[in-house]
């Protein structure tokens, strides 16, 4: 089975699979492969858990100070 890895507006990362159509609030990431391939490449990409909006939020914290 192949699959795609897929992102959220939060930048949080999933597969799916590739056969079936991407769910809304997801997008394609450009990758795709076995299950496995396709984990392998969000642990290499996805280095801060962190929601986007998380991120961003804490950012402004800081700069606030």
């Amino acid at each position: 089975m192949n699959y795609l890895v897929v992102m959220n507006t939060e930048e949080q990362y999933s597969i799916w699979d590739a056969a079936q159509p991407i769910p809304a609030g997801w997008r394609a990431e450009g990758y795709s492969g076995s299950k496995d391939e396709c984990l392998d490449h969000i642990e290499q990409v996805w280095t801060d858990m962190r929601p986007l909006s998380l991120r961003i939020h804490m950012d402004q914290s800081r700069s606030d100070r």
